[in-house]
């Protein structure tokens, strides 16, 4: 993959892993093992089928998630995290510990924002 023209070599893989609905179907995934599409839209909450489909199929295409059909009575799928999905673990947990640590001030610095009757971005 070539680096991003703005000069940002991350940006493909931020568009890729950072989209609305990517990063709660790869933790998820990651944490539960393979779940079936009801399941996995059950612990995703306000999630609808057709966005699920969708984002599942992209990641299905960009070999972060893997979908297996067993061929039974009733059809069974199961979605699951590849290998090279699972590598993108340690990114998330220091994302996470970045929270921990700082959503605190980044809420502050928006609520400063908003008392100071400047204009949303």
């Amino acid at each position: 993959m070539e680096p991003a023209r703005s000069g940002c070599k991350i940006s493909p893989v931020v568009d890729i892993v950072f989209s609305r609905w990517t990063t709660p179907i790869l933790w998820a995934l990651n944490a539960e093992g393979p779940l079936r599409f009801v399941e996995l839209q059950r612990r995703l909450g306000s999630i609808t089928p057709k966005v699920l489909t969708q984002r599942l199929r992209q990641l299905e295409r960009d070999g972060l998630v893997r979908r297996t059909q067993h061929l039974e009575v009733p059809p069974r799928v199961e979605y699951e995290i590849t290998d090279l999905g699972r590598s993108l673990a340690p990114a998330f947990h220091t994302l996470a510990e970045w929270v921990d640590r700082h959503l605190a001030d980044v809420e502050a610095a928006r609520k400063s924002y908003d008392d100071a009757g400047l204009p949303m971005p």
